[in-house]
């Protein structure tokens, strides 16, 4: 699984919470540019996505993530934000979160079809 968040703090609280949800691998990336190279470079069953790295829209990412096949959950505390970021309409975890909203979800993006 791959989560992208710049929020150490954030980042470390959903890494346990994925851990506690089962997760075996879980990499992270706190910029668009790491972000980029990992999605190039390896393969995610899932990723989160933080909609704002570093004051910057992470819509690259996503697009990126969509190329790749990637089911994706976008991840924001901006109440301003949407699940249409660009082209792309993925669902929204609104932080904070829990760990019950985190696997719902999780559940949901496994079992729809985001490849079309």
């Amino acid at each position: 699984m791959l989560v992208v968040e710049d929020e150490i703090i954030i980042l470390m609280m959903i890494e346990g919470m994925l851990s506690d949800l089962g997760c075996s691998s879980v990499v992270s990336a706190s910029s668009i540019a790491k972000a980029l190279t990992l999605v190039g470079g390896q393969q995610f069953d899932l990723a989160l996505l933080d909609v704002n790295l570093g004051g910057r829209d992470s819509v690259p990412v996503a697009e990126a993530l969509a190329r790749h096949g990637v089911p994706f959950v976008y991840c924001t505390g901006n109440r301003a934000d949407n699940n249409a970021k660009g082209d792309l309409d993925r669902p929204v975890l609104r932080k904070p979160f829990s760990a019950e909203e985190l696997a719902a979800a999780l559940s949901r993006l496994i079992q729809a079809d985001y490849s079309t």
